[in-house]
């Protein structure tokens, strides 16, 4: 099998509308990380991402009877731009089948390339379904984004660029993961070529279908996927990429929304380009990969696999950033309400710069202090800040790995209801298009009373919304319904220490 690929590699017809991009040092990662890094910048392609090389060399490879005849995909960014500028390449009528959570932008980018636009459903797996229909119906040639040896050999002529363009020894190469596509292409050449170099896959941790995958030596379907990484946001690693993966990737590694973000800025620092969530994962897995192992002067390769970002997200990019770095601590923090009691608190905290902070008076006894400090990234000067406040009598819960702190609270402190109101807290996913949160008002009806709502725009496909329903605990489960029916993502938060600390009702301890 490895000989079959290696010939469709070196054979690949990419290079007729794909170039070959540089292997950039990342001088200030380097000193960073005390080691030689090295960015593949696939972020140059003429369409800003990898995928151009698969679905051109799919559809150089179709008779002159398949290309008659048309090809579709399914897709909401990068493969679709990869497929539409193919087919203007080769003079193929081209139909793009896309959710109708597609930001504009991306739609306007397929548009501009001549490809004709289905949007339908609200997820990627919709939309796939779909095209799988119109296939069937019209006969004409999908092309998969991932689950296709012609895809995955194009996507494999990255690793000969790699392993051409750094004639010395590579310790490890890190690639991001969805379907699988390209981390296949690029382990099954170098293994062949240099089969010391490791080649270690990223995923974010809450969309790790190949881990799960290898993990349990069969391909697994993800019940539900993070969408913040929204080009890797794959349910199932792909039936073809998994064969390969499990011969030739030596190790999977996950990452945080945080660690994305915060590499996201480590490529803007050393190349002033800015990558997509998914485009920045592996040099996200190489800076925790690092950490964790303690490795220093060895050379590592990451794949910067796109830079089709919303100028809209770099807001929450930034948001997150420090966080990933691991140089800022979130804390709520319980304060007596008594003169110089704000004075003891920021003298306890020393010569710390404080990133944040938020209060409002609620009653004469205690406030709940959101705070943002900064820190050295260290463990241990973690844990010796909230000893220290610990030891001079506060009150202090870490929040800085609570998502719902991060997406909402810090955004609502001050927000206590002036009673108990019996509410249920769930934090929900709502498709970014036109009538969905009236759909969902219209499903409710009246039966329950909305007693809270908080909701932000992330400029990605879905917007978060935190909503606290009046309702009884034995009719959690015909609400919970409504919501599945609806096919929206949602999570119960009621017991989630940020929500009771900040913007609960008021209870005996606050009276």
């Amino acid at each position: 099998m490895i000989h079959k690929y290696i010939e469709r590699i070196l054979r690949a017809k990419v290079y007729d509308v794909a170039v070959e991009t540089p292997l950039d040092f990342a001088e200030a990662l380097s000193q960073k990380l005390e080691n030689n890094i090295y960015l593949k910048r696939e972020d140059l392609q003429p369409v800003f991402s990898f995928k151009l090389r698969g679905a051109y060399n799919k559809m150089s490879s179709l008779s002159e009877q398949q290309r008659s005849q048309g090809v579709i995909a399914a897709s909401a960014g990068n493969h679709a731009q990869g497929v539409a500028l193919s087919a203007k390449k080769l003079g193929i009528k081209a139909l793009i089948v896309m959710p109708k959570t597609t930001p504009e932008i991306k739609v306007k980018g397929v548009k501009a390339l001549g490809a004709k636009i289905v949007l339908f459903g609200d997820s990627y797996d919709d939309a796939l379904a779909h095209a799988k229909e119109i296939t069937q119906q019209k006969n004409m040639t999908f092309v998969h984004p991932y689950d296709d040896p012609e895809v995955i050999a194009g996507q494999g002529t990255i690793g000969m660029e790699i392993l051409r363009q750094k004639t010395e020894h590579i310790d490890a190469i890190f690639v991001p993961v969805g379907g699988g596509g390209l981390i296949a292409g690029i382990a099954a050449y170098v293994k062949f070529v240099r089969p010391e170099t490791k080649i270690i896959g990223v995923e974010p941790d809450d969309a790790d279908c190949l881990n799960q995958a290898l993990q349990a030596k069969r391909r697994v379907i993800i019940k539900q996927v993070g969408l913040f990484a929204d080009g890797v946001a794959v349910k199932q690693v792909g039936c073809e990429p998994f064969k390969l993966a499990q011969q030739f990737v030596d190790e999977m590694i996950t990452v945080s929304t945080d660690e994305i973000c915060a590499s996201i800025k480590d490529i803007f620092d050393n190349t002033r380009s800015v990558a997509e969530p998914a485009g920045a994962l592996a040099v996200a897995g190489l800076k925790k990969y690092v950490e964790q192992c303690g490795i220093k002067g060895q050379t590592l390769v990451a794949i910067e696999s796109g830079a089709n970002i919303n100028f809209d997200r770099l807001r929450y990019v930034a948001e997150r950033t420090l966080v990933g770095e691991h140089k800022e601590i979130l804390l709520a923090v319980t304060v007596p309400e008594v003169p110089g009691s704000f004075l003891k608190f920021c003298k306890a905290l020393g010569r710390r710069n404080i990133t944040e902070f938020n209060h409002r008076y609620f009653n004469h006894l205690v406030a709940q202090v959101f705070v943002g400090i900064s820190c050295s990234g260290m463990q241990q000067d973690r844990d010796d800040l909230i000893a220290q406040l610990e030891s001079q009598g506060f009150e202090v819960i870490d929040m800085t790995m609570n998502e719902l702190a991060k997406d909402h609270i810090r955004y609502m402190v001050g927000g206590h209801a002036p009673q108990e109101l019996g509410e249920i807290v769930y934090s929900i996913q709502f498709p970014e298009r036109p009538g969905a949160l009236l759909k969902f008002l219209a499903s409710l009806g009246s039966r329950w009373n909305i007693s809270m709502f908080h909701y932000r725009n992330h400029g990605a496909a879905f917007g978060k919304v935190l909503m606290g329903i009046q309702m009884p605990k034995s009719e959690r489960k015909d609400f919970q319904q409504r919501l599945e029916q609806l096919h929206f993502e949602y999570k119960e938060e009621t017991g989630n220490p940020a929500y009771k600390v900040f913007v609960g009702g008021v209870n005996k301890n606050f009276s």
